[in-house]
């Protein structure tokens, strides 16, 4: 590639990027169904036109802007993983990825949306993201089991979907009055660990064996869900 396509490539990147902050920007302050794409073109000092060069509709360039969140997200859990091992039993992981999304008002917000409008903006058609992203879950609760970290009288299948309600339950319910987010996330974590783990105490080297292979598992979804969507990988 020349000097000059790769100049171009850059400025391309660096314009995607400018859009999708200002559409963030946009979203987080008036909501997404009050924003146009007039109104993205405006704040991001560009033509219309522009806009629908990366994206061709609004809903496609509102999801992109969700899924931005979403890899940012992931991206904050898988450092937590790396930071601490314990992050990878369930209760832990639970809180850490229930906090990187609170912490988010915007993810925060598209998902307290209307089921209709988040099936939109998230792609919920895209059959190969939810491929990847129920087959990273279903290794998660092997290798939990594997470790014997999860309770084995239900199928990983059946601990799966009941973790998931719960943890969706969670995000989706109304704050806890009087509680904090971290406070919340603690709540969250203790319903976890007794509804659903063994009570095991493992080493800290299993642990860490663990929380290596989830992290790795994380990283391939990050680098697949980016590619797809054109967005940026969060930094490793």
């Amino acid at each position: 590639m020349t000097t000059e396509r790769l100049r171009s490539a850059d400025r391309r990147a660096e314009r995607g990027t400018r859009i999708l902050d200002v559409t963030a920007d946009l979203l987080l302050r008036h909501g997404a169904r009050r924003v146009t794409i007039d109104d993205v073109a405006a704040g991001a000092g560009i033509g219309k036109g522009t806009v629908y060069l990366h994206w061709k509709t609004r809903e496609q360039l509102f999801g992109a802007a969700f899924q931005r969140e979403v890899l940012a997200a992931l991206g904050e859990l898988r450092n937590e993983l790396r930071k601490d091992p314990q992050v990878s039993r369930l209760h832990r992981f639970a809180r850490a990825y229930f906090l990187a999304i609170t912490d988010r008002p915007l993810l925060r917000g598209f998902l307290l949306a209307d089921a209709d409008l988040l099936g939109k903006l998230a792609g919920s058609s895209d059959a190969a993201l939810d491929e990847r992203h129920g087959k990273l879950s279903h290794r998660y609760f092997e290798l939990l089991a594997e470790h014997g970290l999860v309770r084995d009288d239900l199928a990983l299948d059946e601990l799966g979907y009941a973790y998931q309600a719960t943890f969706e339950g969670f995000l989706r319910a109304e704050g806890l009055a009087g509680h904090s987010l971290q406070q919340q996330a603690d709540l969250l974590a203790r319903t976890i660990e007794r509804a659903f783990e063994s009570g095991q105490t493992p080493a800290e080297t299993e642990l860490r064996e663990l929380a290596d292979a989830v992290a790795e598992l994380l990283t391939d979804l990050i680098d697949a869900d980016s590619a797809e969507a054109g967005i940026p990988s969060p930094p490793a």
